[in-house]
């Protein structure tokens, strides 16, 4: 993964993309095996209960309804049936446990840093006062207490960043009835993963699959071959555009001189995580990595 100062990318999604990188260690980390403690150990059964635990003891279509791109029969499987083996609330203690302890271990010396400690203060400062509207999942985590350990309020502010535009996201894809299997048929047309590693991640089957591509060829978004037309990529870039505009409200808080500042915080951070091997450095991870989550 390239870093947000050499990224090709538009600066709201190189920024995006840091954050989101060190949001993601709760996703590789060791540590949350522990969720097999509490007799949850198949890995999406943990990810589906932590993810959603900041909205309560819901039910399997409001997680599949609010993380929007996974199989609705992978949600099926880990809930409600989870929430018999833990609370909500036992659900994020004990996944907050898990990423202490995961990001003491990643970033070493760097855990002191005061640069970890800007860069926790200015993302926490894009959160402030900001809007939750039509954005479920961001705001069940804003309304989290924010920790005051450094490297906890960092993450913290990094995941309500990650949620903030994961929910504006999902009502890009909306907008343009773009549904959760058809998004990744058009990311695979992009050259970012393939059918056989984002099915596996996501849940989705070869006929699900298949049949996504069809609806998006009859669209004239792909051609026959599952790359794309013209108007599949317009669409595809128009979706990212949009994005990037409903999430525009915490940097606009911080302004562009922070945000910029923000990003050189986070890049030695973001190599740390990814040289320590805490997160891959890419999506979708590497096929032992996605293995394993």
């Amino acid at each position: 993964m390239t870093t947000p100062r050499s990224s090709p990318l538009p600066p709201a999604r190189a920024l995006a993309r840091s954050l989101g990188v060190f949001h993601n260690i709760s996703y590789y980390a060791p540590e949350m095996k522990a969720f097999a403690d509490v007799g949850l150990g198949e890995y999406w059964r943990a990810y589906m209960v932590y993810r959603a635990a900041p909205m309560g003891r819901v039910e399997a279509p409001v997680v599949t309804a609010t993380f929007y791109n996974f199989a609705p029969r992978v949600v099926e499987a880990a809930l409600p049936s989870a929430w018999d083996k833990v609370t909500p609330a036992e659900a994020i203690a004990l996944r907050d446990d898990c990423i202490d302890r995961a990001l003491q271990r990643a970033l070493g010396d760097l855990i002191a840093d005061d640069a970890l400690v800007e860069a926790a203060d200015l993302a926490m400062e894009g959160m402030a006062e900001i809007s939750v509207g039509a954005r479920p999942l961001f705001a069940a985590h804003l309304a989290l207490p924010v920790p005051d350990p450094p490297h906890r309020r960092l993450w913290h502010a990094c995941t309500l960043w990650r949620e903030q535009r994961g929910d504006s996201h999902n009502l890009a894809l909306a907008a343009a009835d773009i549904d959760g299997v058809e998004c990744h048929v058009l990311l695979a047309a992009k050259g970012v993963g393939g059918q056989e590693i984002i099915s596996k991640i996501r849940g989705w089957t070869e006929p699900q699959w298949e049949a996504a591509r069809t609806r998006l060829a009859e669209r004239g978004l792909l051609n026959p071959d599952g790359s794309y037309t013209r108007a599949g990529r317009a669409l595809r870039d128009s979706i990212e555009t949009q994005t990037d505009a409903l999430s525009r409200e915490p940097r606009d808080r911080l302004g562009p001189e922070r945000c910029r500042r923000l990003a050189d915080l986070m890049e030695p951070l973001m190599g740390q995580m990814i040289s320590s091997g805490a997160v891959p450095g890419q999506w979708p991870p590497p096929v032992e990595r996605a293995q394993s989550v």
